[in-house]
């Protein structure tokens, strides 16, 4: 059986991508909550949160999609490739995960109250 290589050109350096693709998304979501946070959709909290949660997610999709490219590039690299895709895809669910976490931790805290009072 003939194993099925893609030419991608010349393997790129999926850390300088990493970073490209932090930065990239920081501008992007930067300025899509700072809009939001200016028309008081949601508080300056919530959009440096935000922000914050999807530079990560944008820096681990395009890290692992230049991985997964420069392993299709490789003669025997489709397991490789397969496997790079799957680490950002559960590097993402992750960052899903661990912020819904904490909001359950530290946002569901907030709404218990110190001390009820009996009025009757």
């Amino acid at each position: 059986m003939k194993d099925i290589t893609i030419n991608t050109g010349t393997p790129r350096n999926v850390l300088g991508h990493v970073i490209s693709g932090a930065v990239a998304s920081a501008v992007i979501s930067g300025a899509i909550n700072y809009k939001k946070a200016q028309s008081r959709q949601i508080t300056k909290k919530e959009a440096i949160k935000d922000t914050i949660k999807r530079t990560s997610q944008g820096a681990i999709a395009t890290g692992s999609a230049i991985a997964t490219a420069n392993y299709l590039g490789q003669e025997g690299g489709l397991f490789k490739a397969l496997t790079a895709a799957s680490i950002g895809m559960m590097g993402i669910y992750a960052i899903e995960v661990i912020e819904e976490k904490l909001d359950q931790k530290y946002l569901t805290n907030q709404n218990i109250p110190v001390e009820e009072e009996d009025y009757e």
